[in-house]
């Protein structure tokens, strides 16, 4: 299997540990299918070996559910078109109630978009919007296969970067914030979420950074500066602490903890 697609589907088992808890902060109904047999070996490799695997599977609820809610409030606010860059095994096309008129663009490798369809057709499941996939590597020119599908660049959209950029080189993320920033009318949200250095060079993140690496999972960016980042490419931006907006889902759940360095919530508007 790829390892886009083992990547893919460790992350479906992680929605599906999650939407198992009677303190879930979503429901993925779908995320069993999507993981399947491989995901759930995968994520079951990763908790032998990481030995925060709780605090990986609590962040991960946290980012989705918080990009639920970004996405959830701008299409309240007017927006119609939902990009998901690396959408993975995303399941958000079938899961929320989207406003009429919306459209969500999917982009990913071939192979995985694939195999996500062959694993919906068995599902029998409607999408909740007009759903698009295209097929492209985000690393290379993919802004006209968008704009083919139909994308509309003078209407506001939607960015949902979701457990991207810390798999790619800087070179590869800035290019992908340029071609996003090409496509993104002003107005336009970008949420994503960045690694910091401190956490590449943790001891207790080696472990399993070499066991991502020898699946082809690999980290390679990180960056203590997000605001510059995007600052160049247009965007403004305001930092999230995944820690407080965990709070303040369940603080029963997650109790207030000190601000951590090691990573960052961006919700990047364009200017």
């Amino acid at each position: 299997m790829p390892a886009v697609v083992r990547s893919a589907r460790w992350v479906a088992a992680q929605r599906v540990r999650e939407s198992e808890r009677t303190d879930r902060l979503f429901f993925d109904p779908l995320a069993p299918a999507l993981a399947g047999e491989e995901g759930m070996a995968a994520l079951k490799l990763s908790e032998k070996y990481n030995p925060r695997h709780e605090e990986t599977a609590n962040y991960i609820a946290i980012r989705t559910r918080f990009f639920d809610d970004v996405a959830h409030a701008e299409v309240t606010e007017g927006s119609r078109q939902v990009v998901l860059p690396a959408a993975g095994m995303d399941a958000r096309a079938y899961r929320i109630s989207w406003p009429d008129g919306t459209t969500l663009y999917e982009i990913d490798h071939p192979e995985l978009l694939a195999a996500k369809e062959e694993i919906l057709r068995a599902q029998r499941r409607a999408p909740e919007c007009r759903r698009i996939t295209i097929d492209a590597d985000l690393t290379q020119d993919w802004i006209h296969r968008v704009v083919d599908s139909g994308f509309q660049a003078n209407e506001r959209s939607t960015w949902l970067i979701e457990g991207l950029f810390y798999y790619l080189d800087e070179p590869a993320v800035n290019r992908i914030l340029m071609n996003a920033s090409r496509l993104a009318a002003p107005g336009s949200v970008l949420v994503t979420d960045l690694v910091s250095r401190s956490l590449l060079t943790s001891p207790w993140m080696q472990q399993a950074l070499k066991v991502m690496e020898e699946q082809g999972m690999g980290w390679r960016f990180a960056t203590d500066d997000p605001v510059g980042l995007f600052d160049v490419h247009g965007w403004d931006t305001v930092i999230k602490d995944p820690g407080e907006e965990a709070a303040r889902y369940d603080p029963r759940r997650f109790p207030v903890q000190p601000r951590r360095s090691w990573g960052f919530f961006v919700v990047a508007r364009r200017m």
